[in-house]
């Protein structure tokens, strides 16, 4: 992979650029500014993250994907292109570049990222299934005749496959992942407490309280909102197991997505997973007890990846080097049909 080289974790969550110097050179949130006055872009990135809920009705805070693809064409290419220019700078480079989609995106949803790494000026783009990404990124030998599953839960979604030399054998894609779990849980908290809390509260909530597997009904936490009965400002003391409660049917969705890839993964390569065991990879697999959940529902041992948010970004970093072995779940686009 040449130094002119990059490799594009496009997230719901997080957008993530490697090169070919290796490791990741650019990470910030998928989120954009937009000033509707002036009409341009104002921030991206973190500090329009800090912008989530605190900006004036002039500014327009835009997360221009959902539930793993585009969904402001604009926006998407704007910001990519911004990251692009904040790592390689005001260079004259066109370089090549290789982007992750989910399983199972549509032909119209694939297009829209290669559009969008046009713009930034790539001279050829390709893509990579997100599971093939981060399996490759987790460090699995994924070109040998030997059954590897990998649940890679990111913001948007959470993609489930087996690979076996070198291509993807079964794969599922259910629009249930971090952001799901994040939407549950305020949802949660207006019909049980009466308060309305903000997505970054949300995700404090997840990330400091989520315990899947043995919550504890202790008080360890607090979220502060809008009360819905008064109007005034409210705090409520949470637990473990609210958290848990909240997200469960989330968590029971991604588990019926592994079930249904098992149930279409030929025999042998089931008993190599169930040798190897499930490898757990994006942001959602920090979520405590998730690994014990999995081993308990499905009888295998899992296990959360090194890293496991860097790892589809470190798999698009390898897919260069083994393209012409991947038999499937990578591709190179004609840029000029697009």
């Amino acid at each position: 992979m040449s130094a002119l080289d990059l490799g594009i974790d496009l997230g719901t969550a997080n957008i993530i650029i490697t090169t070919g110097r290796g490791g990741a050179v650019l990470n910030e949130p998928t989120v954009i500014a937009f000033d509707r006055n002036s009409e341009k872009v104002i921030a991206f990135g973190e500090e329009a993250y800090k912008m989530i809920g605190r900006a004036p009705e002039h500014i327009a805070v835009i997360k221009p994907l959902k539930d793993g693809v585009i969904s402001n064409n604009d926006m998407a290419q704007e910001l990519i292109r911004l990251c692009i220019l904040k790592v390689i700078g005001r260079r004259l480079i066109n370089p090549r570049i290789v982007m992750c989609v989910p399983s199972g995106v549509t032909a119209v949803e694939r297009k829209a990222v290669v559009e969008s790494a046009v713009s930034a000026g790539a001279r050829t783009v390709y893509l990579i299934e997100e599971p093939v990404a981060a399996l490759l990124g987790a460090g699995e030998d994924i070109m040998r005749p030997f059954g590897r599953m990998v649940v890679d839960i990111g913001g948007g979604t959470s993609d489930v496959a087996v690979t076996s030399l070198g291509g993807i054998v079964a794969a599922n894609s259910v629009k249930k992942a971090g952001n799901a779990f994040n939407a549950s849980i305020q949802r949660y908290f207006d019909e049980k407490y009466k308060i309305l809390i903000g997505e970054r509260m949300a995700e404090d909530a997840k990330i400091n309280c989520g315990n899947i597997f043995w919550p504890s009904g202790e008080k360890t936490g607090v979220v502060s909102g809008r009360s819905l009965i008064t109007g005034m400002p409210a705090r409520v003391e949470i637990s473990e197991a609210d958290v848990a409660e909240a997200i469960t049917e989330d968590v029971e969705a991604i588990a019926g997505a592994v079930r249904a890839v098992f149930e279409k993964t030929p025999p042998e390569l089931v008993g190599d997973i169930y040798e190897h065991g499930v490898v757990l990879t994006g942001g959602g697999a920090l979520l405590r007890g998730l690994d014990l959940y999995i081993t308990r529902e499905f009888g295998v041992k899992c296990r959360v990846a090194d890293d496991p948010l860097g790892c589809v970004a470190r798999g698009t970093h390898m897919a260069f080097r083994v393209r012409d072995k991947l038999r499937n779940g990578f591709e190179k686009v004609n840029v000029s049909r697009i």
